[in-house]
C-alpha cells in the first residue's frame, strides 16, 4: 500500500473518532458491551443519587435516571463484581462526591474505591450498580435476578433491598417498562 492510499483511511478514522468524541454534555455517557450494543449510562462527574416511584416496587434509588441495584454478594462497602459481571452491572461511578437529590439522604452516600481505580458511589456502606437490560427510564429489569453468585435488587431509600417483585412481573427479573413518575 502506498502512502497517499493509507493516509486516507487513517484520515478516515481519525474523523469518527473526531465525531464520536462529541456529545450532548448532558452529564453521562453510555458504555458499550463486547457485542457492541450500548448499556446504560455512566456518571462523567459528580453523581447524584435520587428517588422514583416505580411501579409496584415503591420509592427507589435512580442515578443518571436509571433504577439503581445492590448485589448481595457484596457484604460491605467493597465491590465483588468486576470483569463480565462489571459489563452486566455497570457501577455506578463518579468523579467527585456524589450528591443527595430528592428523597435522598446525603449522610447515606459514600464511595468506595474499586479494584480498577474507579470511584464508586456507595448509599448505605452497599456499592450501586446499574443493569445493562434496563434500556430506558423507570425499567427494574434486573429486580431479583440471580447472577454472578447471588442476587440482585432495586434500593429502596433506607438503602435496604427492595425484594418484591414488581407489579406484572413474571418473576426473575422479567419486569420491564416504566413505572417511574416523573
Amino acid at each position: 500500500m502506498t502512502r497517499r492510499t493509507f493516509a486516507l483511511p487513517v484520515a478516515l478514522l481519525l474523523g469518527l473518532a473526531l465525531l464520536a468524541g462529541c456529545g450532548s454534555g448532558s452529564g453521562s455517557q453510555s458504555t458499550s458491551t463486547a457485542s457492541g450494543s450500548s448499556t446504560t449510562p455512566q456518571a462523567s462527574g459528580a453523581a447524584t443519587v435520587t428517588t422514583a416511584n416505580s411501579s409496584g416496587l415503591g420509592t427507589v434509588l435512580v442515578a443518571g435516571g436509571r433504577t439503581v441495584y445492590l448485589f448481595e454478594r457484596d457484604t460491605g462497602p467493597h465491590s465483588t463484581c468486576s470483569g463480565a459481571c462489571a459489563t452486566n452491572w455497570p457501577p455506578l461511578t463518579t468523579t467527585g462526591a456524589p450528591h443527595a437529590g430528592s428523597g435522598t439522604t446525603a449522610s447515606m452516600l459514600g464511595v468506595t474505591r474499586r479494584a480498577d481505580g474507579t470511584t464508586q458511589v456507595t448509599y448505605a456502606g452497599h456499592p450501586l450498580y446499574w443493569f445493562a437490560g434496563d434500556s430506558s427510564s423507570g425499567a427494574t429489569n434486573g429486580q431479583g435476578v440471580d447472577a454472578f453468585g447471588a442476587k440482585w435488587y432495586v434500593v429502596g431509600t433506607s438503602g435496604a433491598a427492595v425484594t418484591k417483585q414488581a407489579s406484572g412481573s413474571s418473576g426473575g427479573g422479567s419486569t420491564s417498562g416504566g413505572g417511574y413518575g416523573y
